[in-house]
């Protein structure tokens, strides 16, 4: 990233640079940090001197003054924060406004520097109660719902072990939330113990609530929140987290009117000589810019950002979708031309990043999320007016790996798109979710957004869903969003719990969007589905081994909603279509068809139209059936062999070895 900078000579040797041989240009003032420095040392070296009388600062706090003083002489100014191994234990997050604009926060070399807010817990003995269970008392109100031995994420007591409850009959109405239950799933003690919470799964959403009353004649349980605005499902699947008597090893629990921790070791740990932490914080960083001076030219590269927890307001939390109401380990709002570089987000409560209201041209770029509560990346407003005010623009996602995120709030997304625009999300490999890859938009239905001109490309997304939620997509659109491209995305593996599992899905009101280019393989439902929109141009795709179906549509409308032109569909089960093809808002033509089922000479619809109507009505009057001869699609290579009969036919070739990160 290119920068202005001019700084004046006087405080250079207050920031420990160095004029280079012959007059060279100065590089950027340093400033060093390290677990072994001091606070009362000058900053200016990376090592401690041979006398041990100066050397890296130890804390960030110090580093951060230094670096004010510097910009409050020369505004804007580039320096360097550079941060040795080591973990930097916060007790507030680090906050950086547009006085530190210029500021560069990076690793030493190789080495790595963990910011986070994980405190060690200490004075642990055994249960005199339970000899396998091992206990300490969090100190004051210290209250968390996450937990790590060695680094490793802990579940809490959760009932059943493997598996969900199920409720019985269909939803309650009123307020709070209820729900009707097996006999003897919820106990009535659950509602005196405290902190004892019910995790409700319904479609793609989720709600997390402290059990209130349980009434073991009628089996109803009494909720903290309100239902689910759209709850309409009989049978939810729920569990049960923190109750005393679910604990199994490898689990732990926190009373929550005592504080005491309870944790059973896994077989062979060693409590006391284990590193137990818990974190203290919901969030790591800000950069809060305003409107007339916004926070711009901040870099964080190389940098672990580790160890947040998660909220749980007033004992209620409703995910309506994509968990957008999680806090991220690093929240940006009115901050410009900023990057995080290389950087590794892990055992987090919520999201990673989020760059909000009025962040435009930043970038994220090189850096591995995983072990995640909610999801990657989260671009833009989800109001409609704020967003018109400010736009949140031109921000670019790219060549990140995202990944086994969700733990806590299952329907977060990789990256998540609201009403932002102009957005590169390219060349990320997202996997291991329980919902969506990449989702865009905001809206429902066809009133005018800021979201438009996003482009999609290059990513993998694959072990999409893994059977946990509905309703989802590898991507995922929402809302009228004009130049807005998908292309060259390999998407494969989308399992989901009931229905619902799309490779490409433009739902709600979806409109102008080009979908082109893309490889689309193994997924539950269908390869793509239209839900309704109006304009969206499909070219150029292969569509192969859906389980179900392989295209889907759901609402005629009486306009044109998309074009499937110059694409293969490629399967060996299910139909060619699923849901709604009534009216002729559609034109389709100029495809490869091939059903690899012996005695397929054309593909079965959709068990109803016969292909003869079908073509009567004007469609695929010049599409093809025949084999494209892929090298071996069953082993995810769709590779053309020489004889393909597709070149010929005017499709272009896909390389998904592309798709992914880039190596540098």
């Amino acid at each position: 990233m290119k920068r202005a900078f001019r700084v004046r000579s006087l405080l250079l040797p207050l920031l420990g640079s160095c004029l280079c041989a012959g007059g060279a240009t100065p590089g950027p003032p340093t400033i060093y940090v390290s677990p072994a420095g001091d606070d009362a040392w000058s900053g200016s070296l990376a090592s401690v001197n041979r006398n041990k009388t100066d050397g890296p600062l130890a804390t960030l706090p110090p580093a951060l003054e230094k670096s004010r003083a510097a910009h409050r002489e020369t505004p804007g100014a580039e320096i360097r924060v550079v941060l040795r191994g080591g973990t930097y234990t916060l007790d507030r997050p680090l906050i950086l406004t547009a006085d530190d604009s210029g500021l560069t926060l990076a690793a030493y070399a190789r080495e790595t520097p963990v910011l986070t807010s994980e405190a060690r817990l200490t004075g642990w003995r055994r249960s005199p109660a339970n000899p396998n269970l091992w206990e300490t008392r969090a100190a004051g109100s210290w209250r968390f719902h996450e937990l790590f031995v060695n680094g490793l994420r802990k579940g809490r007591a959760r009932a059943p072990s493997v598996g969900f409850f199920r409720s019985v009959g269909g939803p309650i109405k009123g307020h709070p939330d209820q729900l009707r239950f097996a006999p003897g799933d919820v106990k009535e003690s659950w509602a005196r113990d405290g902190g004892v919470e019910l995790v409700l799964l319904q479609a793609w959403a989720q709600s997390r609530n402290v059990i209130c009353a349980v009434d073991a004649v009628s089996n109803i349980v009494v909720l903290a929140g309100d239902a689910f605005p759209n709850n309409s499902e009989s049978g939810v699947r729920y569990y049960i987290e923190n109750a005393p008597e679910t604990l199994r090893p490898g689990q732990w629990r926190q009373d929550e009117q005592t504080g005491l921790v309870t944790y059973w070791p896994d077989a062979g740990e060693n409590v006391s000589s284990a590193q137990i932490t818990a974190p203290r914080l919901y969030d790591l960083a800000h950069w809060e810019g305003e409107e007339e001076r916004p926070v711009h030219n901040i870099v964080f590269d190389g940098l672990v950002l580790a160890g947040t927890d998660w909220r749980l307001n007033r004992g209620h939390d409703m995910d309506k979708q994509a968990a957008v109401e999680v806090e991220a380990a690093l929240q940006a709002r009115f901050a410009k031309q900023c990057a995080v570089e290389r950087c590794r987000f892990t055992r987090l409560g919520g999201y990673a990043v989020d760059f909000g209201h009025g962040c435009q041209d930043n970038k994220i770029v090189g850096c591995d999320m995983s072990d995640l509560g909610g999801g990657g990346v989260r671009l833009g407003d989800t109001d409609a007016n704020a967003a018109r005010a400010v736009r949140n623009i031109a921000n670019d996602v790219t060549d990140n790996h995202i990944h086994h995120i969700g733990l806590v709030h299952a329907p977060a997304v990789g990256v998540l798109t609201l009403l932002s625009g102009n957005n590169l999300i390219a060349h990320n490999e997202i996997d291991h979710t329980f919902y969506t890859a990449v989702s865009v938009g905001w809206s429902w239905g066809y009133a005018d957004t800021p979201c438009s001109g996003n482009i999609v490309e290059g990513n993998l997304m694959h072990d999409i869903g893994q059977g946990m939620l509905s309703d989802m997509g590898g991507v995922y659109t929402l809302g009228v969003q004009p130049g807005t491209i998908v292309r060259n995305n390999v998407i494969h593996d989308v399992r989901v719990f009931n229905y619902g599992g799309w490779g490409l899905y433009t739902d709600e009101g979806s409109s102008g969007i080009v979908l082109e280019g893309n490889l689309v393989y193994r997924c539950q439902s269908s390869g793509f589905h239209q839900h309704y929109g109006e304009s969206n141009l499909l070219y150029n795709n292969i569509f192969a081994l859906n389980r179900d179906h392989q295209l889907m549509r759901t609402r005629a409308e009486p306009h044109l909603s998309f074009t499937l032109t110059n694409n293969i569909v490629y399967f060996d089960s299910g139909d060619l279509f699923g849901g709604n093809w009534s009216g002729d808002g559609f034109a389709i033509d100029h495809n490869i068809y091939f059903d690899t089922r012996a005695g397929a000479a054309h593909p079965p619809l959709d068990g109803k139209l016969k292909f003869e109507v079908w073509r009567g009505q004007g469609h695929d009057l010049h599409s093809l059936f025949a084999d494209p001869l892929f090298v071996a699609p069953q082993k995810g290579d769709f590779r053309f062999k020489r004889k393909s009969p597709v070149v010929p036919f005017g499709f272009h070739p896909l390389d998904a070895r592309q798709a992914g990160p880039r190596k540098k």
